[in-house]
């Protein structure tokens, strides 16, 4: 089987849902051929291939940064990579078409699907269809839900990485039969980093939270760096995790709330650099808006750290009171006093660690890999005896 994946973002460009492509595409190469088609940006190579993996990079407008996308590289993606999909298909013999977001990938995945005669499955993640922090976000801005509509619609499977999600989908595009398939984590084995070496002069006993992700509105790092300003514990640390166009008002936040020894935006940082703040630190907390899935969760989770974070999105289909606290979203008197009983309260912290840990483990990317291949062959058969 040579499967096609068309996807906007791969790392090292983009986020959690990106990650995720990477993790599927690596492991799913390990018994078909897989080819990515993604975005292009400055420092990549057009092409690159590893065994039966082969990446493939559209060039895009505007594309500089690999945390953040622009406006233009997102429109420019899909006459790009329709061409480059295009030239692709033509070339060799491929079996199917699996886009995953709906936007931007979306409509380049559906067309070369359609005029190669090959099925085309929709992977649904959750800004792709539903964002409410953004103005511009698919389900209120009437060309972009049309667009999706019409993906979703013209997809021969849909699958949604939660139950949110799917729900989304259903209430804002009316889409019918989804099915659901989880995003995955990989571990990573990285060698260990002191507290020292952050060289932050944070000490041993010092409490250190962390929250990963794009520094975008939605995350509600604002809130997050406040509530941990309020807290009246002198060894309470926070590392915010990430890169994006928030940044520079952040920092003015924690100049504003006068934490800056407590509190320390990271930027843009490796994988491996990634999972050893993890290990150092004691507990993950978000106030995100809504998450489509919440794979940074899932890989705090197997790196044992307990969450709390709020209750809306996909992070509900695996976080709860065994793992952590899930807090309404928005009060944030409550996630501040559920934030103090967890930093005191260091037993309970060890037995939601190791919870966490064992629930992490049902997601790991060969799991999910192996569901997406029978989701494929499923996918084959039905196109075959029609």
């Amino acid at each position: 089987m040579h499967v096609l994946i068309a996807s906007y973002e791969y790392p090292p460009l983009g986020g959690g849902g990106g990650v995720f492509v990477r993790d599927l595409a690596e492991e799913l190469a390990k018994q078909i051929e897989v080819s990515v088609l993604t975005s292009a940006c400055d420092d990549l190579p057009r092409r690159e291939v590893h065994g039966n993996l082969e990446i493939l990079r559209a060039p895009v407008l505007l594309r500089h940064a690999h945390a953040v996308a622009s406006y233009p590289s997102m429109l420019s993606y899909f006459p790009s990579s329709f061409w480059v999909g295009r030239r692709t298909l033509r070339s060799r013999r491929f079996d199917l078409v699996h886009t995953s977001f709906a936007i931007p990938s979306g409509p380049s995945g559906l067309l070369l699907a359609r005029r190669f005669h090959l099925p085309h499955v929709l992977s649904i993640q959750g800004g792709d269809i539903y964002d409410p922090s953004k103005r511009l976000s698919p389900h209120r801005t009437p060309l972009l839900r049309q667009t999706v509509h019409w993906v979703i619609h013209g997809s021969d499977r849909v699958v949604a990485a939660s139950r949110d999600i799917a729900d989304r989908a259903r209430e804002f595009y009316a889409a019918q039969a989804i099915e659901r398939i989880p995003l995955a984590v990989k571990p990573l084995s990285v060698s260990p980093l002191s507290r020292v070496a952050l060289g932050l002069g944070w000490k041993d006993d010092d409490v250190i939270l962390i929250t990963v992700g794009r520094l975008v509105a939605r995350k509600g790092l604002a809130e997050l760096i406040e509530i941990v300003a309020a807290q009246a514990n002198p060894r309470l640390r926070l590392l915010i995790v990430g890169e994006g166009p928030e940044r520079e008002r952040l920092e003015a936040e924690v100049e504003r709330c006068c934490v800056a020894g407590r509190v320390h935006l990271t930027g843009f940082i490796s994988e491996e650099q990634k999972w050893q703040l993890l290990a150092l630190s004691d507990l993950y907390v978000s106030t995100t808006l809504h998450e489509g899935f919440g794979i940074v969760f899932l890989e705090a989770m197997e790196s044992g750290l307990p969450v709390l974070c709020y209750d809306c999105g996909g992070q509900t289909d695996f976080v709860n009171s065994e793992v952590g606290c899930l807090v309404p979203v928005g009060r944030r008197e409550i996630f501040a006093a559920e934030l103090r009983k967890l930093v005191t309260d260091v037993e309970r912290r060890s037995h939601l660690a190791a919870a966490a840990r064992t629930v992490a483990r049902e997601y790991h990317v060969d799991r999910m890999a192996e569901r997406y291949l029978r989701l494929y062959e499923a996918c084959l058969s039905a196109r075959h005896s029609r």
